[in-house]
């Protein structure tokens, strides 16, 4: 038994790869008085060919942002293409501030699309997980203006 939630009536446990939620069945903890329900939400294995597929044709602005993320370039925050939360994929993902990044193509500003994202955005931030969105064009004509609002939202989670 984890002593760390003895007690507790529910606890959860964020992982890399998975989210683990503990409930305790009675007051005084014990083995028997907890059950462990394990729900795999990030990078599912199902969407591996999806998310591969993806880094392989980023458009130009994912390139030019990741030129700028990668190696743990912005404060030491390491970044990662591609990851998925539940069904959804996103851009840029730092797991150790919960902070993801998208850039938004054309496809973003077609009818419907807006109200798409907005719910995907909000299903991902249920995880804790805070949002940046740039346009393509913000990425491709003001990179380093991005890169200056990437730097002070990484500054501020390490605050925390």
């Amino acid at each position: 038994m984890n002593p760390h939630i003895r007690g507790l009536s529910a606890f959860v446990l964020v992982t890399r790869l998975r989210v683990y939620h503990y409930y305790a069945l009675s007051e005084r903890g014990g083995e028997k008085g907890v059950i462990k329900i394990m729900t795999e939400a990030f990078n599912k294995k199902e969407l591996k060919a999806r998310r591969r597929s993806l880094r392989k044709n980023m458009p130009i602005a994912e390139v030019i942002l990741w030129s700028k993320l990668k190696n743990k370039q912005i404060l030491g925050g390491r970044f990662l293409r591609q990851y998925s939360v539940n069904q959804y994929v996103l851009d840029f993902y730092c797991p150790r501030l919960k902070l993801a990044i998208e850039v938004d193509g054309d496809s973003h500003f077609m009818q419907g699309a807006q109200e798409q994202d907005k719910t995907r955005q909000e299903h991902i931030e249920a995880f804790g997980i805070r949002f940046l969105r740039f346009t393509n064009e913000d990425v491709c004509k003001n990179v380093d203006g991005v890169c200056q609002t990437v730097y002070n939202a990484v500054d501020e989670l390490r605050k925390r």
